[in-house]
């Protein structure tokens, strides 16, 4: 393997050519997915999926339970396989809760106060099963905590992080809190050994050729544990040196597919967030001459000053553009912003994978570029 064929094992490592059966199935081998945006969290999902496969599927397994949205990697929104979510939360807790109660105490609440929060959010939830985010902060304020200035969203993650609360299905067009006893069932049991090991399978067979520093970038474990995971993990992760630098994947990693390949890849989608180093997707040089250049103006539209990642154009591996979407007289209009131009065949194929997104969320797409 060289360096130049990293972008394209990671392609097919993620399932980004869209095989797997759905989205329990996406989760089950990716570990996680980034989830603050929902929408773009949803078609993470549906494009690592098997064709055919719409949003409607993906909001049927959220409701079937099979998978659910809580803070994990980082303490960051991500949907996880419901099954993996107590070990996972149990394998961060050392470091979130830390985090968490460093944010307690700047906000000057005792330790009486997240517990009195969380027992009101068990109350309320035992009676009324779900509730909005608005809901869950009236609860607070009729108890007589306070839920504005961002303590509200403090205590709903610090009650997720403790395990007592995640994300359930839409209520119209909010989403709703559940207790996560409720919505995901029995735990599935762990040792710390076992889950360190698990979670580093999961990422290097679905995320690799990828080093340790972009392992501890995605867990946000120490350089310690991630070492202790991948030896754990034993014979599915093969060892390659590459340019100096060990790369971990699946020991039956498959070889990249030659052809060309276009991807409409959303918002904070893995192929880019899970990775300290993203250099063998961005290092196109039209596209760094891009980069410079929006680093110059101020105007960066591949991750925005405040760490957004926007949806990208993906061809062979390397990030060639951006694109956003609108919906306007019921159609769902894609347009593509090209810094490495397409070739005729790229536009097509970019045509075709609009095509596929409009269709997932049940619209006609239309493309401009």
């Amino acid at each position: 393997m060289n360096y130049s064929d990293i972008a394209n094992y990671r392609i097919s490592a993620q399932h980004i050519n869209g095989s797997l059966d759905g989205p329990a199935e996406v989760l089950e081998a990716m570990g996680a997915v980034q989830a603050q945006d929902y929408t773009a969290s949803v078609w993470a999902m549906g494009l690592r999926c098997k064709e055919g496969t719409t949003a409607a599927d993906i909001e049927k397994t959220i409701n079937e339970r099979k998978i659910a949205r809580t803070w994990l990697m980082r303490g960051t929104l991500h949907f996880a396989a419901s099954k993996d979510i107590r070990w996972m939360l149990k394998l961060f807790a050392p470091r979130l809760l830390h985090t968490a109660i460093m944010r307690d105490q700047h906000l000057g609440l005792s330790n009486e106060v997240v517990e009195k929060t969380k027992k009101l959010f068990y109350n309320a939830l035992k009676k009324e099963k779900q509730l909005t985010r608005k809901e869950m902060y009236k609860v607070l304020e009729k108890a007589g905590v306070p839920s504005k200035n961002n303590l509200g969203y403090h205590m709903l993650y610090r009650a997720a992080y403790d395990g007592l609360i995640c994300f359930g299905p839409y209520s119209g067009k909010e989403q709703t809190f559940v207790l996560m006893d409720d919505h995901i069932g029995g735990e599935h049991v762990l040792s710390a050994e076992q889950a360190n090991a698990e979670l580093a399978k999961k990422y290097f067979t679905s995320h690799g050729p990828a080093t340790i520093r972009d392992y501890v970038w995605w867990s946000g474990l120490t350089v310690k544990d991630a070492k202790a995971g991948i030896e754990r993990a034993g014979s599915a992760i093969s060892e390659e040196t590459v340019e100096g630098k060990a790369y971990y994947m699946s020991r039956r990693i498959s070889k990249p597919d030659n052809r060309e390949s276009v991807h409409l890849l959303p918002a904070f989608d893995e192929y880019l967030v899970s990775y300290a180093d993203r250099e063998a997707m961005l290092g196109n040089p039209q596209m760094q001459r891009a980069l410079n250049g929006m680093l110059k103006t101020g105007k960066v539209s591949i991750i925005h000053s405040n760490g957004i990642f926007v949806p990208v154009i993906v061809v062979d591996g390397e990030v060639v553009g951006t694109w956003g979407r609108k919906i306007v007289k019921g159609k769902m209009v894609i347009t593509l912003k090209q810094y490495v131009k397409l070739s005729k065949d790229g536009i097509r194929e970019a045509k075709e994978e609009a095509g596929r997104y409009g269709s997932f969320f049940g619209l006609e797409a239309v493309v401009n570029y």
